[in-house]
């Protein structure tokens, strides 16, 4: 008698929800410099985030803006200013990021 075989739908868990928004390599840092600032500047963050290339935190930025972590508002100046900040879904990740920090002080 032969089985018939189940095959697996995929089907995405909630911690892979999160990853999508936030698991880029940079993308906890800059939420992080942003958690106590009410606006930061690209800038800011260029110089606040070490390490970080102006290529990887223009993706960064783009990728947390289209999942609704940031804002970004652009004023018309010369040259033009921009502020990115975080929205209620972007300040939520504040326990997250506490924890991460207490976790590293602690294993890493």
């Amino acid at each position: 008698m032969e089985r018939e075989e189940k095959q697996a739908i995929p089907a995405q868990c909630s911690i892979e929800k999160s990853l999508d928004v936030v698991g880029g390599k940079w993308s906890f840092l800059v939420i992080r410099e942003m958690m106590f600032h009410e606006k930061k500047r690209f800038g800011e963050l260029k110089q606040a985030v070490v390490g970080i290339s102006s290529k990887s935190l223009t993706d960064t930025l783009r990728h947390l803006e289209a999942s609704g972590v940031i804002t970004r508002t652009a004023y018309p100046t010369v040259p033009m200013t921009v502020e990115y900040a975080l929205t209620e879904k972007g300040h939520a990740l504040h326990g997250i990021i506490h924890e991460m920090k207490k976790w590293g002080s602690e294993w890493a």
